[in-house]
């Protein structure tokens, strides 16, 4: 399917596409190249991980649809911490560095990446944007993906924990339509609930049946950023993942994020499709 629209393609890995200098890709089918891509991304992540497991910061890649709440999530958080945790973010979009600009108006460092028309961040725009933040300052990285409830959940960013959420106006039922990016969620977040008394037809209860008919033994929360509700058990989840992690690199070990097989799949080339002639009787 990306291999299809292109999506595979982004502005931090195109260069990967062209042949070392004086030389042909002889023999490399479009197939083959970029197949090779999510190679070079799951490469390019560990050194992330490293990099970040390094000035131990715990790393956090918030998907979900557009227009679902990850941004405001990240503004309450932040006034909800007050500075008891150093953080900073990297917001994806397509274009405008508007989420960008919000973080930065309540004194958080934050890097925007806009995408042009990849439909998801990699390892590669990741990289260049952890050089534009100091790591030595900071106890937890937000990265804000791209609003898509399918790519984001296949790529590994160096991170070190997948948070989803599924906002009360989507629907209940998004678990079970997209189980891939619900599956790869180490956390679930049913969002805009101050919004549940008007939409009497989304079930919280419906929404977690569907998470835990994945097999997923994820957590799963219900918050408003705009009301305060369950924001608490939000922060207790994420200073709870901070511990854990800081017990990780005691042990001098890391955490990884969950990556689901179909979902990578999707970003590799179909397998080549050989006809044999059939041999007909008489």
């Amino acid at each position: 399917m990306c291999d299809t629209c292109g999506c595979n393609i982004t502005s931090g890995n195109r260069h990967l596409l062209a042949p070392p200098l004086g030389r042909a890709n002889l023999g490399q089918t479009p197939e083959k190249i970029l197949s090779s891509l999510l190679q070079h991304n799951d490469r390019q992540a560990e050194a992330n991980r490293a990099r970040l497991d390094g000035h131990g910061v715990l790393t956090v890649n918030l998907m979900s649809s557009p227009g679902s709440g990850k941004t405001a999530l990240l503004e309450s958080t932040i006034r909800a911490l007050n500075g008891a945790l150093r953080l900073a973010v990297i917001e994806g979009d397509l274009e405008t560095e508007n989420d960008a600009d919000r973080i930065r108006a309540l004194g958080v460092p934050a890097h925007q990446i806009t995408t042009g028309t990849a439909c998801h961040l990699d390892a590669h725009l990741v990289e260049k944007a952890l050089d534009k933040l100091d790591l030595t300052n900071l106890d937890v990285l937000f990265i804000e993906n791209v609003g898509n409830l399918v790519c984001p959940a296949s790529f590994d960013l160096g991170h070190h924990r997948n948070v989803a959420l599924l906002s009360v106006t989507e629907g209940d039922d998004k678990p079970a339509k997209y189980p891939v990016m619900f599956r790869a969620a180490d956390l679930m977040l049913v969002s805009k609930t101050d919004l549940l008394p008007y939409l009497p037809e989304f079930s919280p209860e419906r929404a977690e049946d569907c998470l835990r008919n994945l097999a997923s033994l994820a957590p799963a929360l219900r918050l408003s950023s705009k009301s305060g509700e369950g924001l608490e058990a939000w922060i207790g989840w994420l200073r709870g993942e901070v511990a854990r992690y800081r017990e990780a690199l005691r042990q001098q070990k890391t955490l990884t994020p969950r990556l689901q097989a179909e979902g990578r799949l999707l970003h590799q080339a179909a397998p080549e499709i050989r006809f044999v002639p059939v041999k007909r009787a008489g």
